[in-house]
This record gives structure tokens, C-alpha cells and sequence, in this order.
């Protein structure tokens, strides 16, 4: 989090992402904004073929939510929209819920929406941001080319003019495949050509908006030719603004309940591609970002497409992308689309109703495929093998089980990958290094004294119950370890220790008592002040003697060669130092 934002505290900041307004850029801002709308009213409009909603619903997700965002959030460059991610999560976790495409069906997608605002909010108030950390590259990474996958098998069946029968992949191109011979060749021939359009388009520049050419062109054609007396086609599309109001649902706490896991899904899905779209491009023009302002800026999102009467919206990695290689640099951008939009719908839904919906499966079925990460699979199975698996599960559940599944599954596999990485720590012995006359870090199997008869064991982690058997275990076998002179005393290098339990507590006991027993002391280097607190609270600093702590590895060498000096010089009749006078 940024130093303004926690002077700002819990007050809502707005306009973060427009000012400082850039006069010198304002007209490549709106130029960038210009391009957003050619690519973002055909890809949200295809969008709804995904959710099962009205078409002129994909229009809605950028009038107020767009624009919502771009006064309440703080990112200068995130696009926020209909995304096939979110859309996908929707349309599976509602089936069987109501019919698809219904008023009813509509309704609990915008109730949808504004639980997913409560949920933003929620976690803005207790600052949740930094959840967005713990869903790793990897299972986003798996979780996204398993929805690329699974709606681009949905969208076969609108590419070939067959109507669709189920939201399960699989059933639908195993159904696909039996009704190949009722192929529509006038909807192949349209999806063939948008394909054309939209891909040569790209390959002659990145700005070219094909799937906007695509959409033109075929309501040109369809109109001249008639083309609906041989596929479908959109039909009548209602003009005007959005009505605002509560969704028509018959509210009721089993209702919520059993929304509440897709909504939670959809909140998961939402914080992380938003978060990670937001602090690529602050970082890449060293802006601003602050991921607990954007939530509200997200919350707020939804909050409009919920009372507007459409679905999620969410960060789209593509459209931001757009905008900045369109030249944008600040949410004018944005506002620019949503103006265009604006326009679009009160003056130019009447053509709309011409539009074949091939051409709509044909757009969603090209987003669906870039989002098949096909080389970040492959950079996953080079380089991280055991990662790539995870990966790869992360993407079968979604496409052979489901997206809400595929998005929980994911957040488990992070989490427990984190804790995999997290509680076992590469612990190692800081020893002396001779030729180089300073010290060095060796492996726990070469257990090389810093000084005659002073052992320092480095642990790379925090105390606690999970690791604590392994300091245990490692720290009792070097006391046993054999090395150039007895081992009088064991020091613990504990600047990575910024947490001790209550389990890793009494574990510390029982270790000291039985170096005690077999006359090593334990000392310790490097403990923080909130550390030194937790061992007088646990009793842990009388247990080890309040002057078994220095505040460096050189003050604890030079005591114990001190100590060994003493040792020397003492009659024999002492019997020497007790490695207490340390």
C-alpha cells in the first residue's frame, strides 16, 4: 500500500485516476478511447452470448460501470468490463437456477453483481487487498486457459449454426459432433469471414478493430441480403439508457445463500486479475496504485451493473492492454468509451437487429482462445515443472468440472503452495571461511564451527507449530555433530524469526533444557524487539538466561573467544569456564 493511502485511511478517494489531468496527452486519451469502443462494444456484446443475457446488456457493463470505476478506483490505466472469466463463473454456477436468458435468469446475474460490490467492499473496509497476492501466477495461469478452453468448445456450436443444449463443454462437442450434418453453411460461411476479418486485421496492425469491421460489415451484408430468412440473427434491440433499480428477484436468505459461493467465486476472480492488471501498468509507468482504493472503485463498478440491470464487470487485461496501446495514459480514456457508448445506444441499437449471432460466437470464440496460454504453460513446464502440474489440474477441473470449482481449487493449490514454500525453510550453518578471512554459509550435513567449540545455526523462517519440529530436529542433530572441538555452545541466527507461537515456545524449552543437559549453551543473535517481547511473555528469556542474547554474530564470536581464552588460562583445578560465563 502506498504512503497516501494510508493517510487517507478509510476515506474515499476519487479521481485518482484522472488527475492529475495531462493537457499535453488529453487528445491521445480520447483517441484511446476511440479504439476501446471498437473493441469493447462486439467483445461485451459476445460476452452476453457467454452469460446468457440480452445482448444490449454487454452495452450496459460499460455506460455506469466504466465509468463508476473511473471516478472511484485508482488505477490510471485499468479497464474495467464484461470479462469471460466472470461471465463464465456466472453462467455455470447459475444453471439449473432458472432458465437461460430469462427475465429471471437476468435478474440474479445483477444480484449477482451487487453481492460481488458488498463482498469489494467488505474487503476494503478490512483492508483484503493483499489477498489478491496469494492467488499464484501459476493456477491463474492454468485457471484462465481452462475457461479459454471450455467456452471455446460452448462457441462451436454457434460457429456451425447449431443451437446449443448444454453449459458442460464436454456433453456440448460430443453433442456437436452427432448434429454435424445439421451444419448451417450460411452461419459457417459468416463465422469464417469475421475469423478473416478480425485475425488478418491483427496481422496487418494491432489497432486495426476488426471484430468492429466484423460487426459492420455483417449487418451491412445481412441487411442487403437478407440473411435472417437463413440464420439467426440478433433481432430487436431495445434503445435508451438502462433502468435503474433493484433486480426483480424474489429476495430471500436461502436465495442468497445458495449464490453466495458463486458470488464469492466471482470476488476471488475479480481481486486477482484486477489487482495483478492494475500493478503491471502502474509499475510500468511508476504510477500510483493502491488495490484497497481500486476495490472500491470495483465495488462501486458493480454496484452500478447490479442496479443498472446488467452483470459482473471486472479488470479486463485485454481492454487495458487496448487503451494503452492505443495511447492512453489516464481514465479519460475510458470515460471517452463510455460517451461513444452512450451514443451508440440511444441513436444506432436499430441495426444491431440485422447482426448474425455467428458473428457474436465467432468474436467470443477468437477471445476465448487468446486466453489459452498455450506459451505460459509451456515457460511453466520448462522451468517449473512441479508448478506445471498444478497448472494443469487448475484447468482440468474447470473444463471438466466447472468454473466455480476450477476457481476454488485454484485458491487451495496457492495457498497450499505458499504454505509448502513458507514453513519449511533452506536453513543452513554460517561457519568461517579461511580464504577469504570472513564467513560463509555451508549446508546442515557440514556442520563447520565459526570458532573452536561455537556452532551458529541460521533458520530462515518464523517459529511455529508447523516448523517447529523441525528446528527441533535439526538444531538437537547438530549439537551431536562431530567438528573440530567439542561443541561448548550453539547460537541461532534469528534475524529471519519474526514470529514465535505458543507451540514453537514450548518447543524452545524442552531444546534448551536438553543442551543444558549435555552442557551446550544456546545462545541467540539478531532478535527483533517483537520477538525478544514474545520470549519474555512465553518464559522463554529466563529459561535461556537474559544473557544469552547479542545483538550480533560478532559481539557472540568475540564472547565466546573470550570464554575459551579464560578456559586456557584457568588451573586445572576449576576445571575450566562454565559455558554459562559466556
Amino acid at each position: 500500500m502506498t504512503q497516501d493511502s494510508q493517510e487517507q485511511g478509510f476515506r474515499l478517494p476519487v479521481f485518482q485516476g484522472l488527475l492529475p489531468v495531462d493537457r499535453s496527452g488529453l487528445g491521445r486519451d480520447i483517441l484511446a478511447g476511440f479504439t476501446l469502443a471498437a473493441l469493447a462494444i462486439p467483445g461485451t456484446m459476445g460476452y452476453t452470448k457467454i452469460i446468457g443475457t440480452p445482448v444490449i446488456t454487454g452495452l450496459y457493463t460499460i455506460l455506469i460501470p466504466m465509468s463508476l470505476f473511473a471516478i472511484f478506483g485508482s488505477s490510471r490505466h485499468l479497464s474495467v468490463g464484461a470479462d469471460s472469466a466472470t461471465a463464465a463463473v456466472v453462467a455455470a454456477g447459475l444453471a439449473g437456477m432458472a432458465v437461460r436468458g430469462s427475465n429471471e435468469w437476468l435478474a440474479l446475474c445483477s444480484l449477482l453483481a451487487l453481492m460481488a460490490a458488498v463482498l469489494m467492499f467488505a474487503a476494503r473496509v478490512l483492508r483484503l487487498g493483499f489477498l489478491a497476492d496469494f492467488l499464484s501466477r501459476t493456477v491463474l495461469t492454468g485457471f484462465l486457459t481452462g475457461v479459454g478452453v471450455q467456452v471455446a468448445l460452448l462457441e462451436v456450436s454457434g460457429l456451425l449454426g447449431l443451437q446449443r443444449t448444454s453449459n458442460d463443454p464436454l456433453v456440448e462437442i460430443v453433442h456437436d459432433l452427432r448434429q454435424i450434418g445439421d451444419t448451417n453453411p450460411y452461419a459457417v460461411c459468416v463465422s469464417l469471414a469475421v475469423l478473416v476479418v478480425i485475425l488478418g486485421g491483427k496481422r496487418i496492425s494491432e489497432r486495426i478493430p476488426g471484430g468492429l469491421i466484423a460487426v459492420v460489415a455483417a449487418i451491412g451484408v445481412s441487411w442487403a441480403l437478407n440473411l435472417g430468412a437463413h440464420l439467426e440473427t440478433l433481432g430487436a434491440v431495445p434503445s435508451g439508457l438502462p433502468t435503474l433499480g433493484l433486480p426483480h428477484v424474489a429476495w430471500s436468505w436461502p436465495l442468497i445463500q445458495k449464490l453466495l459461493p458463486i458470488a464469492f467465486a466471482c470476488f476471488v476472480v475479480i481481486l486477482a486479475q484486477s489487482a495483478a492488471t492494475s500493478r503491471a501498468y502502474a509499475a510500468k509507468y511508476s504510477d500510483r496504485f493502491d488495490e484497497n482504493v481500486d476495490m472500491v472503485g470495483l465495488g462501486m463498478a458493480n454496484l452500478g451493473a447490479g442496479l443498472s440491470g446488467t452483470f459482473l464487470v471486472n479488470g479486463s487485461p485485454t481492454n487495458t492492454a487496448m487503451v494503452d496501446g492505443g495511447g492512453g495514459r489516464s481514465q479519460i480514456a475510458q470515460l471517452t468509451t463510455c460517451v461513444l457508448v452512450l451514443l451508440v445506444l440511444l441513436f444506432l441499437t436499430g441495426p444491431l437487429a440485422y447482426l448474425p449471432t455467428a458473428v457474436l460466437a465467432a468474436i467470443v470464440f477468437l477471445v476465448a482462445v487468446r486466453m489459452i496460454d498455450v506459451q505460459g504453460m509451456r515457460r511453466i513446464f520448462v522451468e517449473a515443472r512441479a508448478e506445471f502440474w498444478v497448472a494443469l489440474l487448475t484447468a482440468a477441473t474447470v473444463v471438466v468440472i466447472g468454473v466455480e470449482q476450477g476457481i476454488l481449487l485454484a485458491m487451495v493449490l496457492s495457498l497450499l503452495d505458499h504454505v509448502r514454500r513458507g514453513y519449511r525453510g533452506r536453513n543452513s550453518i554460517i561457519a568461517a571461511d579461511k580464504r577469504r578471512k570472513g564467513w560463509q554459509t555451508v549446508a546442515l550435513s557440514e556442520p563447520h564451527q565459526i570458532a573452536p567449540g561455537l556452532l551458529v545455526y541460521w533458520f530462515t523462517n518464523s517459529l511455529y507449530y508447523a516448523n517447529a519440529g523441525q528446528f527441533a530436529e535439526e538444531v538437537l542433530r547438530l549439537a551431536k555433530a562431530k567438528g573440530q572441538a567439542p561443541l561448548g555452545c550453539l547460537c541461532i541466527q534469528a534475524s529471519a524469526i519474526a514470529d514465535v507461537d505458543f507451540s514453537a515456545a514450548a518447543m524452545l524449552r524442552d531444546t534448551c533444557k536438553l543442551l543444558k543437559e549435555q552442557g551446550i549453551l544456546l545462545v541467540f543473535a539478531h532478535v527483533s524487539s517483537a520477538v525478544r517481547e514474545q520470549f519474555d511473555r512465553y518464559g522463554l528469556t529466563e529459561a535461556v538466561g537474559a544473557q544469552a542474547f547479542y545483538g550480533s554474530l560478532h559481539a557472540v564470536v568475540d564472547a565466546w573467544e573470550h570464554v575459551s581464552a579464560a578456559q586456557v588460562t584457568t588451573t586445572s583445578s576449576t576445571n575450566g569456564a562454565s559455558p554459562a560465563s559466556i
